[in-house]
């Protein structure tokens, strides 16, 4: 199974038509990325039966509250329940010190250690990497500091080809050099096989861009580029477009328009405004202009399959 993007908060700032605030689940393998966390995360956790002790990295896109209110619950849920492993905190400048004011007064000290990392607002920063995956952040337009974030994986190694490779004894060294795309060689340095003839070029890498709570901005059309999946708020529809740029959202067409001009592969609306109890003029309107759109509506996962 590919990545996989799970919705659980869709709403913008209030909670209302059964519609909470926002929150998203990244699976990549075996680890979990939980992206922003409005109040009501934890039980939105528990209802799709995630278990919060998976998740290892919490990342937060600004300091509004409908993006991080659940916050300081869900760590002291997991400090209850028992957590001792590390869990890091990408979060924007501010929110170290509120957590900590938030325990010490409550005079609570957690049985594991968060690793805060602070990213540096209108900034692209590097803010995760492993073997897998980097994620940046995308500064957006929101009037206070509020960044994106953008996960790429990492170029993968070469696929062994099947119907070529059957018949050969080739040692795990040998398959492992093929992989990485050398060439096999004798003792005496003649080409023993040559990659290409053994190998099938690597599988495309995912790409997926979270796109927070911003005004209408073409500048961040550049960095994403061609990503596989792109999230991107869509507060109002477009009769409310002075409205959404008073506030600093943007309207659905907007987000369609940046979802063509960067050629993703796919688009989701999220981060409703209460005013709409049905979504259908949010999607119609972004469909004019981008058709492979679909709303956040929670629960829903999205599955970023390989292309090749």
């Amino acid at each position: 199974m590919g990545p996989e993007l799970q919705i659980l908060g869709s709403n913008s700032a209030a909670f209302a038509h059964r519609r909470h605030h926002t929150s998203q689940l990244f699976r990549i393998q075996n680890q979990l990325f939980l992206i922003d966390c409005g109040e009501g995360t934890q039980l939105l956790l528990k209802k799709y039966q995630i278990k919060i002790s998976k998740i290892d990295h919490v990342l937060i896109s600004h300091l509004h509250g409908d993006h991080y209110f659940g916050l300081i619950g869900l760590l002291s849920t997991m400090h209850l329940f028992g957590r001792e492993k590390e869990l890091t905190l990408i979060a924007p400048p501010g929110l170290a010190e509120i957590i900590s004011l938030q325990l010490k007064h409550s005079q609570t000290w957690l049985m594991y250690k968060i690793n805060f990392v602070e990213w540096t607002p209108d900034e692209v920063e590097l803010v995760f990497e492993n073997q897998q995956v980097t994620v940046h952040t995308i500064p957006m337009d929101h009037g206070v500091p509020c960044a994106g974030f953008l996960f790429r994986e990492k170029e993968k190694k070469r696929r062994i080809h099947r119907e070529v490779f059957s018949g050969l004894d080739l040692s795990p060294l040998e398959i492992n050099r093929l992989k990485i795309g050398e060439d096999l060689v004798n003792p005496d340095g003649s080409i023993k096989h040559k990659n290409k003839e053994l190998t099938l070029d690597p599988l495309p890498q995912f790409s997926y861009a979270y796109c927070s709570d911003t005004k209408y901005k073409p500048g961040i059309i550049d960095q994403i580029q061609d990503v596989d999946l792109l999230y991107h708020e869509s507060t109002f529809a477009d009769d409310m477009e002075e409205r959404a740029h008073g506030t600093f959202h943007s309207t659905a067409k907007e987000a369609a328009s940046i979802a063509k001009e960067a050629n993703v592969g796919k688009l989701i609306l999220g981060h409703f405004s209460a005013r709409y109890r049905e979504l259908d003029v949010i999607l119609e309107e972004a469909k004019t202009v981008f058709d492979n759109t679909e709303l956040a509506i929670e629960g829903t996962k999205f599955e970023i399959s390989n292309k090749g």
